[in-house]
C-alpha cells in the first residue's frame, strides 16, 4: 500500500470511530478484521473513481476508439470523442459500456462487436443507430447467434449485466434497450438537450439533476436501479455532465442493502427501512469525506465488503 493510501486508511479509521461514537453505531465493524476489510474496500473504491481522472489526463491511443482493433475500450473512446467535442458519441459509448459491461473473461469484446457491427461494414455510432433503430433491430435479429458465440468467439456481459440477453424477441433484448434509450434522449437525439432540460426542471444542482435523470431513465428497458446508477455515475465521473448521486438509491438494491444492514445493524438479517438506510449512507459518506462521487464510493465499497466482511477481496468486475 502506498504511503498516501496508508494515511487515507488512518483518516477513514478515525472518522469511522468518531461516527460510531457520535452519530450512529456501526456494529458491523466492531470486529477488527471486519473494520480493516471495510476500510480497504473504501480505499479500493476511491482508487477506481480516481482512475478515471488519471485516465482522462493522459494521452490515449486512437486505436482505443476503433472497434476493429483489439485495443478498443469504450470508456477511453468516450474520452477521445469528448476531447473532440462530440458529446453524443461519448455518452453513447458510456451507455454501451454500461449495458454490455466489461467481462472478466472476454473484456470489452461484446460491446466492441456490437458497436463495430461485427466488422460487416457498419459502425453503430450514435448518429447511425439513433436515426435507424429499425435497421439496428434487424441487424441484431440477423446476428445475435454470432454475438452469442456461433462464430467460436466468446463474448460475455459484464458482472452487473450478467442476466441480460442477446435474444431479439425478449423484453431485455439489445434492440429494445437501445430503442428505448434513443427515445429517452428525446426527439432531437442530442444528449445536451436532455441535460439542459434536467437543469431547467430542477434547481440545476448536480445532485438534483442526477435525481431527475435517474427517475426519467426508468423508461429505458432493462435499466433498473443498478443500470441507471452505474450509467449516470459514470457520466459524472467522465465529466460528460455535472451530476453526482444524491443518494445510494437503496430501493431495488441487493448487495448494498445487505451491506447496509450488516454495517449499521450488525447483521444482514436485521433490516432497516429504505429511507433510513439511504439517510445513513448519505450521512456516513459525507462524514468520511471520501471525495467526489461519495455515494458511488460508499455504494461500491459496502456492496463488495458484505461479500467477505472479514477479508478484503479486490473487486475484479
Amino acid at each position: 500500500m502506498k504511503e498516501s493510501e496508508r494515511a487515507l486508511g488512518n483518516h477513514l479509521y478515525a472518522k469511522l470511530v468518531d461516527f460510531d461514537a457520535n452519530e450512529h453505531e456501526l456494529p458491523g465493524i466492531i470486529d477488527p478484521d471486519n473494520c480493516a476489510a471495510f476500510i480497504d474496500q473504501l480505499i479500493d473504491s476511491i482508487r477506481r473513481v480516481r482512475y478515471l481522472s488519471v485516465m482522462r489526463s493522459r494521452p490515449i491511443s486512437i486505436e482505443r476508439s476503433d472497434p476493429c482493433s483489439p485495443l478498443f475500450d469504450p470508456l477511453k473512446a468516450a474520452e477521445l470523442h469528448q476531447r473532440e467535442g462530440n458529446l453524443d458519441e461519448a455518452c453513447w459509448l458510456v451507455f454501451l459500456a454500461t449495458h454490455f459491461g466489461k467481462s472478466l473473461s472476454t473484456g470489452w469484446r461484446l460491446p466492441r462487436d456490437v458497436y463495430g457491427g461485427l466488422q460487416q461494414g457498419v459502425i453503430w455510432d450514435w448518429n447511425t443507430v439513433s436515426n435507424n433503430t429499425s435497421e439496428f433491430e434487424s441487424w441484431i435479429k440477423n446476428n445475435y447467434l454470432t454475438l452469442a458465440g456461433a462464430d467460436g468467439v466468446m463474448r460475455r456481459f459484464g458482472n452487473h449485466r450478467k442476466y441480460e440477453t442477446l435474444k431479439p424477441n425478449k423484453p431485455k433484448s439489445p434492440n429494445k434497450v437501445i430503442s428505448t434509450y434513443v427515445e429517452w434522449i428525446g426527439p432531437t437525439k442530442r444528449h445536451i438537450n436532455l441535460f439542459q432540460e434536467a437543469k431547467r426542471k430542477t434547481d440545476a444542482d448536480p445532485r438534483s439533476v442526477f435525481s431527475y435523470l435517474y427517475r426519467t431513465m426508468s423508461s429505458v428497458a432493462s435499466f433498473g436501479r443498478t443500470g441507471r446508477f452505474d450509467y449516470l455515475t459514470m457520466l459524472g465521473k467522465m465529466g460528460l455532465v455535472s451530476i453526482e448521486a444524491d443518494s445510494a438509491y437503496m430501493h431495488g438494491a441487493t448487495g448494498p442493502k445487505s451491506g447496509g444492514f450488516l454495517l449499521f445493524n450488525g447483521s444482514k438479517n436485521i433490516p432497516l427501512g429504505i429511507q433510513e438506510l439511504d439517510a445513513l449512507f448519505l450521512k456516513l459518506g459525507e462524514y468520511l469525506q471520501v471525495g467526489p462521487q461519495a455515494m458511488q464510493v460508499m455504494e461500491d465499497a459496502i456492496c463488495n465488503w458484505q461479500k467477505n466482511p472479514a477479508k478484503f477481496v479486490r473487486f475484479n468486475g
